[in-house]
């Protein structure tokens, strides 16, 4: 056996956004020497704040608050290294295309009142769907902070499957019944059968196509919906939040709490290939050419990334191979930020002056038809001439955003495909693209496209170039029934450790999955720590 190099260090990191710092933390504070190696300027990954026009800032592509961990941010000593978060009055506010609107969240007495405008029924039901996706998400709250257990396994993957079934054996037979649908069924199918009223399934069923390219009627689409509903803020289940200053400011506590604990960041500094003999890991080589020896690899990138690019073919078996270059990517997103002199005055509820709507999730999509047409024709055209977005203003409530009177707004908008059908390739399709975003704010409030003073835009194809997001997919993977829990990224592979001795999967194309969590990160580092304390003993 070769001598490892006196200055080899522990762990070597490769991508510095928020899961690599998640992992390389709990890995520093284990006593280990870790080093965190990122292609672009900043940390972060696609969790990151940055000026987009003179005076402007913004989150760039990730952009929300809701499913970051509570134990990650206590770990990780976040709100210590000035982490704050608001939380949004209400979660969402849909224009309607007959003049009205909907707005889901805020009080009960307010909910019911918004529900019954369309559905009294809906107003008697809406308790029990939420008390019936809570008790399924709980269990799952507690499934994501586990290894999932390895199909064909050894002993401690049969004690993890144990531990799962003990679980799951809490759920009642009903609730069992409904983890199967949320599993197996379509979001649309699901909420057709629990509500009447368009909008409130329009709201529900925006988190079933966020980040996934397909209709809401597409079979196992209810578990995104499932997904985003783990998250919470300050302990409130459910809801979402703004962190001040932008998703950034999360990324920049995690790095501040990393060097804290020693570890050593270096930006610009992009990783070519992960150096293996004797199908180990052993260290990475740099773009520049130089290279860093390691006891093992961590990698926080888009497995088809990884193992497409920065594995050589030789280290691996062909079949892992192929189901690598499988793997689905696309979530079909097109994400902007836009420099607004004005805020929304829209026709349903008049005046640019600050409103509690301003501050919600503003979604524009009326109904499941809608999301499903829009669907339709980006297969058809590659992108939704209507596309569904989402619009949130976070400089309401963040004054360090935007100068005095003005402000800026993000939107998140599906479905736009990763391939164009015509061959053009999305640099001469943006401008456009992103037209037909504004298109469908205006038609809403008529003072929009008059008071967007710059914009910033940001196709599948940017998403890759920028963030290495491959075909924009904004989950390292879909987030579909062949790839999750113990199939993700692959059977036999699901418990963070890849086929190549010593490197490990940290991000989010690991279980439980994409959204800024932390999870995949942590749950590596618990893993790698127990491979190293086994290689200690005598």
């Amino acid at each position: 056996m070769s001598q490892r190099s006196a200055d080899a260090i522990d762990v070597a990191i490769i991508g510095g956004g928020h899961n690599g710092l998640v992992c390389a933390c709990y890995l520093a504070a284990a006593g280990l020497r870790v080093e965190v190696f990122e292609r672009r300027h900043v940390v972060g990954g696609a969790a990151v704040t940055e000026e987009f026009h003179p005076g402007f800032r913004n989150s760039t592509a990730s952009y929300t608050v809701s499913l970051l961990h509570p134990q990650v941010i206590r770990d990780l000593r976040l709100k210590e290294h000035g982490l704050r978060v608001v939380l949004r009055p209400f979660s969402n506010f849909l224009p309607l295309p007959d003049g009205r609107y909907f707005k889901l969240g805020g009080p009960r007495e307010q909910r019911d009142a918004e529900v019954s405008k369309f559905s009294q029924r809906d107003v008697e039901r809406l308790p029990h769907y939420y008390q019936r996706i809570e008790a399924v998400a709980d269990v799952l709250r507690d499934v994501v902070l586990q290894t999932p257990p390895n199909v064909g396994g050894g002993l401690t993957d049969v004690v993890r499957a144990a531990g799962l079934g003990g679980r799951l054996r809490r759920l009642d037979m009903p609730q069992r019944r409904d983890l199967l649908e949320l599993f197996t069924r379509s979001a649309g199918e699901l909420l057709d059968d629990w509500f009447e009223g368009e909008p409130l399934k329009a709201a529900f069923g925006f988190d079933a196509v966020v980040g996934n390219f397909a209709s809401p009627y597409t079979p196992g689409s209810a578990y995104v919906l499932l997904h985003h509903a783990f998250g919470e803020v300050e302990g409130q289940r459910g809801v979402w939040g703004h962190a001040i200053g932008g998703m950034g400011a999360i990324t920049q506590a995690m790095a501040a709490q990393a060097r804290a604990l020693g570890v050593r960041i270096h930006t610009q500094s992009a990783v070519a290939q992960v150096k293996t003999r004797a199908r180990r890991a052993h260290g990475v080589v740099l773009q520049d050419g130089r290279e860093i020896e390691a006891r093992c690899v961590a990698a926080n990138v888009n497995p088809k990334l990884l193992f497409m690019q920065m594995v050589e073919a030789s280290a691996l078996d062909e079949d892992f191979r192929t189901r690598m270059r499988r793997w689905k990517c696309g979530s079909a997103t097109l994400r902007m930020n836009v420099a607004l002199s004005e805020l929304p005055d829209f026709d349903c509820l008049p005046g640019a002056q600050p409103q509690p709507h301003h501050r919600s999730g503003i979604i524009f999509a009326p109904s499941l038809a809608y999301m499903e047409r829009a669907h339709q024709d980006a297969r058809q055209h590659g992108w939704s001439r209507e596309p569904i977005v989402e619009m949130l203003i976070p400089s309401t409530v963040d004054d360090t955003l935007a100068p005095p009177g003005a402000h800026v707004a993000s939107l998140f908008c599906q479905h736009f495909a990763p391939e164009l059908p015509d061959g053009c390739g999305w640099d001469a399709h943006r401008e456009a693209a992103a037209d037909a975003v504004i298109d469908v704010v205006d038609r809403h409030a008529p003072n929009f496209r008059r008071s967007v003073l710059a914009r910033k835009i940001l196709t599948p194809l940017d998403l890759e170039r920028d963030f290495g997001l491959i075909g924009g997919d904004i989950f390292h993977g879909a987030l579909s029934l062949d790839q999750l829990f113990s199939a993700r990224p692959v059977l036999g592979h699901a418990d963070y450790r890849m086929p190549l001795h010593g490197l490990y999967l940290c991000g989010s194309g690991a279980h439980p999955g994409g959204g800024v969590t932390g999870l995949p990160g942590r749950n590596a580092a618990r893993e790698i720590l127990r491979d190293l304390k086994r290689r200690r003993r005598p």
